[in-house]
């Protein structure tokens, strides 16, 4: 069981890396994510990752694209859906009345939701899709960034 679990792991670790290696920080305990979403000042994107096809050919790929945009939000971060359960449950229950959905997008401003992309959002889209839609969310609640 031990050595599945551990090339399980391996399997996974690159789609984590995909959104670690763009500026997210990942969240893997209901206490990193009770810190972030204790930070009401500014904004938040949260992403719920996952292994489906429409995360990486279409979520992940969608983010990368936004975050070449001009506005953007203050904190990145990740859960991951089926992988790292307690600290994805925990983010779930700040998306109120939501359904659970992965791969998913959460834009918060000032503490209060102000954006979603579900997974019926992005499954039969496009990656660039994506990004408009993420970007549109990002001028409408977002700062430039002077990096």
């Amino acid at each position: 069981m031990s050595l599945e679990l551990d090339f399980y792991q391996m399997m996974i670790q690159p789609m984590r890396d995909e959104l670690t290696q763009i500026g997210f920080r990942e969240l893997r305990s209901a206490e990193e994510v009770d810190e972030v979403m204790a930070q009401k000042e500014g904004t938040t994107l949260f992403v719920v990752n996952s292994v489906c096809g429409c995360a990486g050919g279409i979520a992940r790929p969608g983010v990368a694209l936004a975050l070449e945009n001009s506005k953007l939000p203050d904190r990145l971060v990740t859960v991951f859906a089926g992988q790292d359960k307690e600290a994805t449950e925990r983010a779930r229950s700040f998306f109120t009345n939501m359904p659970p959905s992965s791969p998913s997008m959460f834009l918060f401003k000032d503490g209060e939701l102000v954006g979603v992309l579900h997974r019926s959002d992005i499954e039969g889209s496009t990656a660039e899709a994506v990004a408009a839609k993420l970007t549109a969310l990002f001028d409408e609640y977002c700062s430039v960034k002077s990096h």
